[in-house]
């Protein structure tokens, strides 16, 4: 839908038609408020205080999921609009629906009534009049786009894709985000074409549509973690399992599935109330530390209360130190590993920052390795203690802070744009100029897994590789970032969110 600007001129011509808005009160009169809001239902809805920049189609799309919309009046200089419903019955429900949701355009709050009015009467010579009643045909119209979009808004489901996402987003984050705008009954977490997605089911189609309004584009944390927002053509969630990645709030007692971690609901319910650091307001509302301790302790890994939630050490299970450190640093600098004396399978590995803790968290925990489920959570520690001088550790701590093969250094780094999930596509960088394609396929086949496709960047001193599978780029992945190339040049290897 385009979006027609009303003159000033055609907007004082019209105030003698709308006595409701002719008292020169700013922004829609509130000291006529009781007056208005005391009219009977009508057929048209009056809008007041909206954004400056608010388009027809925004305010059409405040009335589509109702009804049919058959007129609309915009007033640019008073920020203001009617809508003519098609039915009274339609009108009704807009209002009852808006008078407990708020109704928001571009994420600003706006004020719905019924107008004093029964219809509207624009005038037909009016050339912009005819073009915005031809914009609300054209939306409602068989085979077109807005009608496509109508279709799906049958659907209480929604299909979310989180962008640059820097800090990680778990399941109960996105509960707290959209349970603003209705009940939300379901939700399935994963990753697909390398992104983290989600399917989220509303009770009703109503609350998904005034969702993907509101918060669609919007950043969950400040300038990252971007929402992109559709209607899913399913109507349904299928939820077999309660754990970190699926929730089905309406069946608590559905098992964890097999090495998964269980839904505790208590922690839930708690974490349901500490809003103080949670999405106050969309967007930017967050503090991007403060938030991700609170995701953390909303997937039940560290309490909710207390400073444990700023921590960047974690602890790492069922990996060697070698695979720890390697396979942690693609999400942050790591500074000091430590092997636990008494389960050699697990560690502790101190980050430079607890948000590249929680990233690596999030995008790490879970991931399958060797045969075996990667557990990755927050330690209690604060650090990660070095050996008093004198002391024999039998090697199990190491300091890796001065390492110069840190990623992250460089406050701004383009590599902090380049952190993606565990994917089976492969960057690589520094390649040298003498190594061959074959040599890199050799290379990587020799890690034990299958290469299927391989593709040169223009100057060649770049590429990506596909393996087989995601375990199989993760066992490549740790055998071969820094690999000396020779001349003391280092392969470095990241996870891509490319395909070849």
């Amino acid at each position: 839908l385009a979006s027609i600007d009303f003159q000033l001129g055609c907007t004082l011509q019209l105030i003698s038609i709308f006595p409701e808005i002719s008292d020169g009160a700013p922004n829609g009169g509130d000291s006529k408020k009781l007056r208005v809001e005391e009219a009977p239902p009508s057929r048209v809805i009056h809008i007041r205080k909206l954004p400056n920049e608010a388009s027809e189609a925004e305010v059409i799309a405040l009335g589509l999921p109702f009804g049919k919309v058959t007129n609309i009046l915009t007033l640019k200089g008073k920020n203001q609009a009617f809508l003519e419903m098609g039915t009274e019955e339609a009108a009704v429900t807009m209002v009852n629906y808006y008078s407990k949701v708020t109704p928001l355009i571009r994420n600003i709050q706006v004020f719905i009534q019924y107008s004093n009015h029964k219809e509207l009467k624009t005038d037909a010579a009016n050339q912009r009049t005819q073009a915005v009643l031809q914009a609300v045909s054209a939306a409602q119209s068989p085979g077109s786009e807005v009608q496509e979009v109508l279709a799906a808004v049958s659907s209480p489901v929604l299909r979310i894709i989180i962008d640059n996402m820097f800090y990680p987003v778990t399941l109960d984050v996105l509960q707290q985000i959209f349970s603003k705008f209705g009940t939300v009954m379901k939700i399935i977490t994963f990753t697909k074409n390398n992104q983290f997605q989600a399917l989220l089911q509303f009770s009703d189609p109503v609350s998904a549509q005034q969702a993907k309004l509101a918060l669609d584009g919007q950043n969950i944390y400040n300038s990252c973690c971007t929402l992109r927002i559709d209607f899913s053509k399913l109507v349904n969630l299928n939820v077999k399992y309660n754990n970190d990645k699926s929730r089905d709030y309406t069946r608590p007692e559905l098992p964890a599935g097999d090495g998964q971690p269980s839904f505790d609901p208590t922690v839930a319910v708690a974490f349901s109330k500490d809003s103080s650091s949670l999405l106050g307001k969309i967007p930017g509302a967050l503090n991007p530390l403060s938030a991700a301790a609170a995701a953390a302790a909303a997937a039940g890994r560290v309490a909710l209360t207390g400073q444990t939630g700023s921590s960047g050490v974690l602890l790492v299970s069922n990996l060697n130190e070698e695979v720890s450190n390697t396979y942690t640093r693609v999400y942050g600098d790591v500074q000091r590993v430590k092997i636990l004396y008494n389960k050699k399978d697990s560690a502790l590995i101190q980050m430079s920052e607890s948000n590249q803790a929680q990233l690596a968290m999030s995008h790490l925990n879970g991931q399958k390795m060797y045969g075996k489920i990667i557990r990755v959570t927050l330690s209690k520690h604060q650090t990660v203690a070095l050996p008093r001088d004198g002391l024999d550790d039998q090697g199990l701590t190491k300091d890796f802070a001065n390492s110069p093969l840190h990623r992250f250094k460089k406050p701004g780094s383009k590599n902090f744009q380049n952190i993606f999930p565990p994917s089976a596509t492969l960057h690589l960088s520094n390649i040298p100029q003498d190594v061959t394609e074959d040599d890199l396929r050799l290379l990587f086949s020799n890690t034990g897994g299958t290469v299927k496709a391989f593709k040169f960047f223009q100057d060649r001193k770049m590429a990506l590789i596909q393996m087989s599978t995601v375990e199989e780029a993760i066992q490549a992945l740790i055998d071969l970032h820094n690999y000396n190339m020779g001349g003391n040049q280092h392969l470095r290897v990241s996870f891509s969110k490319s395909t070849i």
